[in-house]
């Protein structure tokens, strides 16, 4: 099982700063998705910065959201 995201913050160039339940902060490169279907709409930065938590991961407006264990392992520690 991997950890729970707990704080979410977009940043510029398409990165997110993650907060997880084991205390680790990671950042996250969403550039590689952003031409995936329900991701183009978040190049729009006013969209993208809508990111929150939501359960145990992150979701946008327009209900897109990453599986977790995705946003734990692909992202780089802090």
């Amino acid at each position: 099982m991997y950890p729970s995201v707990k704080e979410v913050k977009p940043e510029t160039n398409y990165t997110l700063l993650l907060t997880f339940d084991n205390g680790e902060r990671k950042r996250f490169d969403m550039k590689p998705y952003m031409h995936l279907s329900i991701f183009k709409e978040l190049n729009d930065v006013s969209k993208f910065n809508t990111v929150r938590v939501s359960f145990d991961t992150i979701e946008w407006e327009n209900e897109a959201d990453i599986d977790p264990e995705i946003l734990f392992e692909d992202s780089i520690r802090l």
